[in-house]
């Protein structure tokens, strides 16, 4: 079962991220799924994605939950019977869950070339700051849309853009760490964001 990293950020949230290296088989068998969640894993076409869902389940358990004590709202944010915040995230051969008192929010990406493609669509106010023929780019690009996704999946409001509502400052990514705004309507909430690099991935967490 490899359970690949475990952070306590503080006293109230736990992180735990999941290598995925078993077989959709050997995923499946130790575990006990809702009717609802088993007809959503026989309907995936991606073996890739089966083994993704079936890895938070045993991420789950690893937090002493079932897949009974999740359940998700109309704007498909994932919650917790016992009431406790939860936020799930997985990316190729990686998967995370972050629990916690507090709403959190996280995500994980792999760091590839092409989201400087798609980085128009995200970057706004950062773009003051970023440098496109810097060496780490394309690394503070995926710490970028990680921190943003990680803000969308806390605060879980339709009509938020990553490009317009979401602002990352100046960081360094040997900080591992920066602020986040969210500016939507007539709301503002500054966020403390935590973020590292690991096996040609990033991952990002805000509570």
């Amino acid at each position: 079962m490899p359970l690949y990293k475990t952070i306590t950020p503080n006293s109230q949230t736990t992180v735990k991220i999941w290598e995925i290296t078993e077989s959709y088989e050997e995923l499946m068998q130790p575990i006990t799924l809702t009717e609802t969640c088993m007809n959503r894993v026989l309907s995936m076409k991606s073996d890739l994605h089966r083994r993704g869902f079936l890895s938070v389940r045993h991420l789950l358990a690893e937090f002493g939950y079932t897949d009974a004590d999740l359940y998700y709202d109309e704007n498909g944010k994932p919650h917790l019977k016992d009431g406790k915040h939860i936020s799930i995230t997985h990316s190729f051969t990686f998967s995370g869950v972050i629990i916690s008192d507090n709403e959190v929010g996280i995500d994980i990406e792999k760091q590839r070339e092409k989201i400087a493609v798609i980085a128009h669509k995200f970057i706004g106010y950062e773009r003051d700051y970023l440098d496109s023929s810097a060496e780490d780019y394309i690394n503070k690009l995926t710490v970028i849309w990680c921190i943003k996704e990680s803000l969308y999946k806390l605060f879980a409001t339709p009509g938020m853009l990553f490009r317009t509502h979401f602002l990352v400052i100046p960081f360094m990514i040997k900080d591992e760490e920066t602020v986040a705004w969210i500016d939507y309507k007539d709301f503002k909430y500054r966020y403390n964001t935590h973020f590292f690099e690991f096996e040609g991935f990033t991952c990002a967490y805000v509570c």
